[in-house]
């Protein structure tokens, strides 16, 4: 593809991610795309066939920047306990802060859309790959006990998608403080559990 073609494809997919942002994917049209790309309905079809297909690349261009925050989490020279810590926080607050840039898309756009759903399967295998490997380095260097990694890679994955609503409306509270102790309880879920030891 041509730069400028790719040039016109990403000012296209920025005009979409703001409308979606100010009006929700379902009140949005292709002609309010068009109008906010500065660009002819014409042009606006000549890269993507419907507002389905122009949303999807919208969502995957979120996920991609996520997902490359995450890796790069995953890269850093730490000890794999404090290396989970910061890929937790790291998670929860990148979601937080890409659903507050979008406005008015806020939870919804990440969970009660089939097409974000469909989206974020190839995503989620990566995350929870990366959760593995992050959890393999801990065994392997001495730092976690792990009966099961495959399994608990899953866990963790599975309660950070669900701690992703609550978190992003604020519902874990919304201050430095509160949000740092809501931090604290779930990293300490993650490595100590409810058992007292004895």
């Amino acid at each position: 593809m041509s730069n400028i073609k790719t040039k016109t494809r990403e000012l296209l997919i920025d005009a979409a991610r703001r409308v979606f942002a100010r009006k929700g994917i379902a009140r949005t049209t292709m002609n309010d795309i068009a109008a906010a790309s500065k660009k002819g309905r014409r042009t606006l079809y000549m890269y993507f066939k419907n507002k389905a297909e122009i949303s999807s690349v919208v969502i995957e261009n979120e996920m991609d920047s996520l997902q490359r925050m995450l890796e790069s989490v995953e890269k850093l020279t730490l000890a794999a306990d404090k290396k989970l810590i910061t890929f937790v926080y790291t998670r929860l607050d990148a979601f937080k802060a890409t659903v507050e840039r979008n406005g008015t898309l806020r939870a919804n756009f990440f969970h009660d859309s089939w097409n974000v759903a469909k989206v974020r399967k190839g995503y989620n295998l990566q995350e929870i790959a990366l959760i593995k490997k992050i959890l393999t380095d801990g065994v392997n260097g001495g730092v976690f006990r792990i009966p099961d990694i495959e399994v608990t890679a899953l866990i963790i994955h599975y309660s950070l998608k669900g701690l992703e609503v609550p978190y992003i409306r604020g519902l874990l509270g919304d201050t430095p403080d509160s949000l740092a102790k809501h931090k604290e309880c779930v990293i300490n879920m993650i490595f100590n559990g409810l058992i007292i030891k004895k």
